[in-house]
């Protein structure tokens, strides 16, 4: 079953301020970063399923070479992916 990838505004906007932040580091590291990112997305697109529920009903792929997950659901109904957030693994984001 094909799905469209829908994406919550927070996942945009924390990948528009990691991208910033790698640009800083070094020169095409943010485009290193969003490869990454988007490779990530296209294995979650490809096959949704075979990543595990990990609370309610999100699940969550990483990335293979920057230390970030994608958080995400299937709506089957509406033959969606949501992506909620794109997260920094070791970043505590408790405030």
């Amino acid at each position: 079953m094909t799905y469209k990838i829908v994406y919550r505004f927070n996942a945009k906007f924390n990948v528009v301020e990691a991208k910033k932040w790698y640009k800083q580091q070094q020169p095409g590291l943010d485009k290193k970063f969003s490869a990454s990112i988007k490779e990530a997305i296209v294995r979650l697109h490809n096959n949704p399923e075979v990543f595990a529920v990990r609370y309610k009903n999100v699940r969550i792929a990483h990335t293979n070479t920057f230390p970030f997950s994608i958080h995400f659901y299937v709506d089957k109904i509406n033959h969606l992916i949501v992506i909620t957030n794109i997260l920094h693994d070791k970043r505590d984001f408790t405030v």
